[in-house]
C-alpha cells in the first residue's frame, strides 16, 4: 500500500506569507501551473495511483481536481480530517504582523489555534482508516502544509523539521507497523521553474 501525500498549490497569501489556516483561499494561476507540473511527474513516474482524495478547502480540492483530472482517476469526497489547522486570531497575518501584534513568541500564546495533539489525532486516524479500508490500492492525498508537518513529526520523531513546499510530494509505502518514506518533501518536479518566494504556511 503506498500513499502519496501532497501539499496543494500556491495561493496569493502563501506568496505573501499570510497564514492560511481554515481560511478557504483558492489557488492562484501559479498554484495551478504547479499541480499540472506535479501530475505531469506522476504520469511518468513508476508508482500507480488508484484514486485522489482530497481536505475541502479549495486549495487542496482545485490541486487535487486538476491531478486527478491529468491521470484520468477517480476523485473521492474531500475528507474533513484533511483540513488545515485552525490558526484562531493569526488567520491572515504575516510575520511582521503576527510580531507587532502578539510579541515574538506569539506561537506560544493560546490564540484561538488548534491543539497540535487534536491535529496529530486526526491525521493519524485518517491514515489509519485508509490501511483498514484500501489495504491494496495506492491513494494521492492532497491536504495542508501544516497538518503534513505535525503528521511528518508523528511519524518521524527522529527525523529534522523542515519547511513543507507547496506541491511537495512525499510518497509513504506501509511496511508491516511503520509507513517508510520512499520520497520526502520533494518538488523537483518544480524545479525547471523558480517557486515564488514566500513564507506562508498552510
Amino acid at each position: 500500500m503506498l500513499i502519496g501525500l501532497i501539499r496543494h498549490g500556491l495561493t496569493d497569501w502563501n506568496a505573501v506569507g499570510r497564514i492560511q489556516g481554515r481560511s478557504d483561499i483558492p489557488l492562484n494561476d501559479e498554484g495551478r501551473r504547479q499541480a499540472v507540473r506535479l501530475a505531469e511527474r506522476l504520469a511518468e513516474e513508476e508508482y500507480r495511483w488508484d484514486f485522489v482524495i482530497s481536505s475541502g478547502l479549495k486549495r487542496a480540492q482545485e490541486t487535487a481536481e486538476i491531478i486527478a483530472a491529468k491521470l484520468e482517476l477517480p476523485l473521492l469526497d474531500a475528507d474533513e480530517r484533511l483540513i488545515e489547522r485552525g490558526f484562531g486570531q493569526i488567520e491572515g497575518l504575516t510575520l511582521t504582523e503576527r510580531e507587532e501584534r502578539y510579541g515574538a513568541d506569539w506561537n506560544a500564546l493560546d490564540l484561538g489555534q488548534e491543539k497540535v495533539e487534536a491535529l496529530q489525532e486526526r491525521a493519524l486516524a485518517f491514515m489509519a482508516d485508509l490501511e483498514v479500508k484500501y489495504p491494496d490500492r495506492n491513494i494521492l492525498v492532497v491536504t495542508h502544509g501544516g497538518l503534513l508537518s505535525r503528521l511528518y513529526a508523528a511519524l518521524y520523531q527522529d527525523r529534522q523539521a523542515e519547511r513543507i513546499g507547496n506541491l511537495s510530494l512525499s510518497v509513504l509505502e506501509k511496511r508491516e507497523e511503520l509507513w517508510e518514506p520512499l520520497v520526502y518533501n520533494c518538488t523537483r518536479h518544480l524545479l525547471a521553474e523558480p517557486e515564488p518566494s514566500g513564507e506562508g504556511r498552510s
